[in-house]
């Protein structure tokens, strides 16, 4: 059975993280502050999509959807924003610091479809049909760019690991390749 190693921590070769921006990163309050909201995103957004959901299928529940796409948008503003200010303390840019630098580009996708749900909400621009599938619209690319930033986060713990004189392995090789040795 042949075991894959992890080399390299990111894509591109790089560390995530240079020694510095690791401490800093350690040492932020802000840190602790995206680990909480991150989660609390998550819950508000799978609560938020049972109420779309609900109200698609039955046609009930269209102003408990509503405001829950509004609550799920509020949490989004406050995560980016406690987010940006973690990125200017950690790499010194409020945003597309080189190693969040996709993330940050997805993420600006992610505010404009949850700011026009807002504003088709509250100018009355779209039918109820239409501001649901928007909030959908709006939740795949939140779940894309969850998915990037959980990436970022195992990577970063391969990093750690690697540091700590681990070996990381992903499995048989032999799975990953499609072929048997």
């Amino acid at each position: 059975m042949t075991a894959m190693r992890i080399s390299k921590p990111s894509a591109s070769g790089r560390a995530l993280y240079t020694a510095e921006e690791r401490r800093r990163r350690d040492e932020s309050v802000w840190t602790l502050v995206q680990g909480i909201l991150a989660p609390v995103q998550f819950l508000v957004f799978l609560i938020s999509l049972g109420l779309i959901l609900r109200f698609l299928v039955t046609g009930e529940g269209l102003v408990a959807a509503q405001v829950s796409i509004v609550i799920k948008t509020l949490t989004l503003y406050a995560i980016m924003i406690t987010g940006s200010i973690w990125e200017k303390v950690v790499f010194g840019r409020y945003l597309f610091a080189r190693p969040f630098f996709w993330e940050d580009v997805f993420s600006i996708l992610v505010l404009a479809l949850h700011t026009a749900y807002l504003v088709a909400l509250f100018t009355g621009a779209l039918n109820a049909g239409s501001l649901m599938a928007l909030a959908l619209a709006a939740y795949v690319t939140y779940v894309i760019n969850a998915g990037q930033f959980l990436w970022k986060l195992r990577l970063a713990r391969l990093d750690q690991a690697a540091r700590a004189g681990s070996s990381v392995t992903l499995g048989d090789a032999s799975s990953l390749s499609g072929s048997a040795s």
